[in-house]
């Protein structure tokens, strides 16, 4: 019941149970034969069906909702299965109440065979357009580091007065953000998760009140991040669009300052 939005002990406990009354009494009427009971069991699926796409498109998708067993979740496959039902449910009044023949029993079961392929190409078609939007949402693995734009690698940024480090830290982190970028302020938590970090020094640009900072280091637009050392040098830079990203321009830091480390210790011939 939570699924759909129905909070609250005692009201799950009404809403279960004028569901579980209403399904048995439709259960009854159909079996019973009655036509009104067959139109209203449809329309009960048709809700059913309409109420799982919007858990669907409220984020909600594979969310438990217990329709057929404890397992059950939602998701197309679902609504699928409620429209087939739907529409078995409105045909009942339909069918004739003498026996069928056998070319008529041939000819019902292929109407219903191709309703449940037509449910299944909705829920296939479906579920490649979430797929899609998915990999749309999550981009590339790692940040897009463009030599043309923002700072050179290894360039003094200006930036170490701003990092305010700890004794931990060992990374600086410069992110740029805008009022306007909707990625920034979906992201924020994650930049204020890292903040969290005593090992990494955090600062954040905005394109407004910072703008001095933002012209003189040519950054492209926002998102933007700078990994930088302690001293205010350029290690890693990239446009990223989720945490994942973000956390890759701080692990290209790490090693480019690692092998720049190594260089300078090894002995020179």
């Amino acid at each position: 019941m939570a699924t759909f939005g129905v909070t609250g002990r005692r009201a799950q406990a009404v809403a279960w149970g004028l569901l579980v009354a209403t399904e048995l009494g439709l259960a009854a009427g159909v079996i019973a034969g009655s036509a009104t009971a067959a139109y209203l069991a449809a329309a009960l699926m048709a809700t059913f069906a309409a109420t799982m796409i919007s858990a669907i498109m409220r984020g909600r998708a594979g969310a438990p909702c217990a329709c057929f067993g404890a397992r059950s979740t939602v998701g197309w496959a679902a609504v699928a299965r409620n429209a087939v039902l739907a529409a078995a449910f409105a045909a009942l009044p339909s069918l004739p109440d003498s026996d069928l023949s056998t070319d008529e029993w041939l000819g019902l079961g292929l109407a219903v065979a191709l309703l449940a392929v037509a449910g299944l190409a909705v829920a296939v078609l479906a579920l490649a357009r979430e797929v899609g939007l998915l990999r749309l949402r999550l981009g590339p693995g790692s940040a897009l580091e463009i030599a043309e734009e923002g700072p050179e690698l290894f360039s003094q940024s200006g930036l170490a007065d701003a990092l305010r480090p700890d004794p931990e830290t060992t990374l600086g982190l410069a992110v740029f953000t805008s009022a306007g970028c909707h990625v920034c302020r979906s992201l924020e938590p994650s930049v204020r998760a890292l903040a969290n970090d005593p090992r990494i020094a955090v600062a954040t640009f905005d394109e407004v009140e910072e703008s001095e900072a933002w012209s003189r280091l040519g950054i492209p637009g926002s998102p933007f991040a700078l990994a930088l050392d302690l001293d205010g040098s350029v290690l890693a830079k990239g446009t990223f669009n989720n945490l994942a990203q973000l956390e890759s321009v701080l692990a290209t830091g790490e090693r480019r300052r690692a092998e720049r480390e190594l260089t300078e210790a090894a002995p020179h011939v």
